[in-house]
């Protein structure tokens, strides 16, 4: 398993999110959390079971949350670039790379 690194504004872009649904209802935030960090877990196991979206970002839906995390697969490690709604502009991120 490779090591994950996650990058600042996609962390931002999980604890704003989280934050919105804990508004929305008690511990549902938390849940969110929890999803996101399966997936993160996911990507670690076997990321190229991932569809690539351009070159080597790949993404990796989440399981209840209309989310997805958006990676790069690197040789020694795999990047967390955003954790993206997927009803948002969803290109917004690739200024990252």
């Amino acid at each position: 398993m490779k090591p994950i690194q996650l990058y600042s504004e996609a962390e931002s872009e999980m604890i704003d999110a989280s934050k919105y649904y804990e508004l929305q209802q008690n511990d549902l935030g938390k849940r969110f959390i929890e999803v996101v960090r399966n997936a993160v877990k996911r990507v670690q196991i076997n990321p190229l079971l991932y569809p690539r979206i351009i070159s080597n970002i790949r993404t990796c839906q989440t399981k209840t949350f209309p989310y997805h995390g958006v990676f790069r697969d690197q040789e020694k490690q795999n990047e967390i670039i955003a954790i993206m709604h997927t009803k948002r502009n969803p290109g917004y991120w690739r200024n990252r790379l």
